[in-house]
């Protein structure tokens, strides 16, 4: 079996590298894999993103910024802490931008928690109740049933739960998918703690905070 060698050029590299802020190195290998297309090389570095993101979740983030966001009139406000591994990165254009873009995504989306584990088990059976009962109305049978709460579950922990959320300036990835992107590119683990999110005329603001989870058993 005969194989095509691609041949990828400095340029390229270059032009990837200005896309994605991924190493040099990383752009070729990517481009490499994806035989030199463009699109399919961000896909591949993306996936890389995420691997190293899961390598160093486990990294203690005790530094970071605290920043906020006001939206236009002054209707919205938030507050977001975001959390890295050193005050060097904490102090990066890219972290800071990173911060601002959570922030202002908190603005429009309004989400209730940070991830899913920090859903309370009031909200979760509570909804799981109300697909249940919706479901059960049309007749189907009980695993149907279940099926289709398990597929409304996931559409409401992407309503609610920030990291679930798509990205409001880039529909095609979530925020968890953004932050793992970060990760990847400065090479420290990166975790949103909190937010608040205020809003004029509402009744209460949202508070969100990541709790603690217990390891999960195989």
């Amino acid at each position: 079996m005969s194989t095509t060698t691609v041949n990828i050029s400095a340029a390229q590299v270059k032009d990837l590298r200005e896309k994605t802020g991924a190493p040099m190195m990383d752009c070729k290998q990517a481009l490499t894999e994806a035989k030199g297309d463009m699109e399919q090389a961000i896909v591949v570095l993306r996936k890389k993103g995420v691997s190293v993101a899961a390598k160093k979740a486990t990294r203690v983030t005790s530094e970071g910024s605290v920043a906020s966001y006001i939206h236009a009139g002054g209707k919205i406000g938030v507050l977001v802490e975001v959390n890295c591994e050193s005050d060097f990165v904490a102090r990066t254009d890219d972290f800071k931008e990173l911060v601002h873009d959570i922030a202002m995504h908190i603005a429009a989306s309004d989400p209730k928690f940070v991830r899913k584990e920090d859903v309370t088990p009031e909200a979760f059976e509570r909804e799981k109740d109300i697909y249940r009962a919706q479901a059960a109305a049309t007749g189907k049978p009980p695993q149907v049933v279940e099926k289709i709460v398990a597929g409304k579950m996931e559409k409401f922990y992407e309503e609610v739960c920030l990291l679930e959320q798509p990205f409001i300036k880039d529909q095609t990835i979530s925020i968890s998918q953004l932050i793992a992107a970060k990760i990847g590119k400065l090479g420290e683990n990166i975790a949103v703690r909190r937010f608040a999110r205020f809003k004029v005329g509402d009744a209460g603001e949202t508070i969100a905070i990541t709790r603690p989870t217990e390891p999960k058993g195989e």
